[in-house]
């Protein structure tokens, strides 16, 4: 919802889910058994067993159900769930309306540990949030990195 203070306010979920088959559990099962046989067999236990808790965590990962963050967007700063981060802290953004899931904003931090924020928009929502955020950021071409991309490409 938007409201004349330029604030714009939606939730969504943190992540699209796609229903996994057992087909695909089967396929993630097989290849973490044979990834730990091979790295036992080359003596490396300790791979091995990276690679089954790796493969126990896909696997309850994929069973959680994605919970709805709210953001919000205002002439202060962007909210993403509890966390508030003043334009001071940002330095570009970029709207990527070809996004094969949804529109999504793309922001680019100060901050090393948070190099990219990425939020997903709702459709009705994009001209009001590129208004309230080209006042205060400058447009920069911005991408998704390609592990983001992959872990949307497999469902997580």
């Amino acid at each position: 919802m938007s409201d004349g203070a330029r604030s714009i306010y939606w939730e969504a979920p943190e992540h699209y889910q796609e229903e996994k088959s057992s087909d695909w559990f089967w396929m993630l099962g097989i290849a973490a058994i044979a990834g730990s046989v091979v790295s036992i067999i080359f003596h490396n236990v300790l791979f091995a067993i990276v690679i089954l808790l790796a493969a126990t965590t896909m696997f309850i990962v994929a069973h959680q159900k994605p919970r709805t963050i709210p953001f919000e967007v205002s002439l202060r700063g962007m909210r993403i769930d509890k966390t508030f981060y003043p334009y001071a802290t940002l330095e570009s953004y970029y709207l990527d309306e070809e996004n094969h899931i949804d529109p999504k904003l793309i922001i680019k931090s100060k901050k090393t540990f948070v190099p990219l924020l990425i939020i997903p928009i709702p459709d009705q929502y994009i001209d009001d949030i590129e208004t309230v955020v080209s006042s205060k950021l400058p447009e920069e071409f911005l991408e998704e990195p390609l592990p983001h991309q992959l872990l949307e490409f497999f469902g997580f």
